[in-house]
């Protein structure tokens, strides 16, 4: 597929920026059994442990921590669908991002400040500090252009690239759950491990 030009990135800003602020709608689960494989699923279940059950967060491990350990911080990833939208188009390409959750919700840094936490199905979620950005496989899948979108000033300020969250509360999610804020506090200022 042809990968969108810089002018038709901006372009989609309009239709991004549309997402709603609260009560989006979870529009695609992907777990990832394997490198490089994805697997769609209707229904999961998210983990304190483990992030999205099936998913190989934890095994995969993190090259950037000091012991290669997965970053609790970036245990499960959730991307806006519209960003998809335009970089993607169907939604079959969309899965080739790497994320876990694809959700109509504006994930902007205004709307969902460090420590939010978001409700989807039985569990919770809650935005970490951790930047998500883009990296060589997405430059392959979607564009020299993409990249550079989705991390710039404003790609960053709204996360276009998506934003890492840790599960504060385990639970299933099926697509189609509503996404919405979660009353109260949040605890990741003060978390220094342990349960939440």
């Amino acid at each position: 597929m042809t990968h969108r030009t810089p002018e038709e990135l901006d372009a989609g800003l309009e239709h991004v920026r549309g997402a709603p602020s609260d009560g989006g709608e979870l529009r695609l689960i992907v777990r990832r059994p394997d490198v490089g494989e994805r697997e769609l699923i209707d229904e999961g279940v998210l983990d304190l442990d483990s992030g999205l059950v099936g998913d190989t967060w934890a095994p995969r491990g993190n090259s950037r921590s000091p012991d290669g350990r997965a970053d609790i911080l970036a245990q499960v990833t959730i991307m806006n669908s519209r960003v998809l939208d335009v970089i993607a188009g169907p939604v079959d390409r969309w899965p080739q991002a790497g994320d876990q959750l694809y959700a109509d919700l504006d994930l902007s840094h205004d709307n969902l400040p460090e420590g939010t936490r978001l409700a989807v199905g039985e569990a919770q979620l809650e935005v970490t500090g951790v930047p998500h950005t883009g990296c060589g496989k997405f430059v392959q899948r979607f564009g020299l252009a993409a990249m550079r979108w989705v991390n710039s000033d404003t790609g960053m300020s709204l996360r276009l690239r998506g934003v890492n969250t840790r599960v504060v509360k385990p639970g299933a999610i099926r697509v189609g759950d509503r996404v919405t804020k979660a009353d109260g506090a949040s605890g990741y200022a003060d978390w220094s491990g342990g349960e939440p």
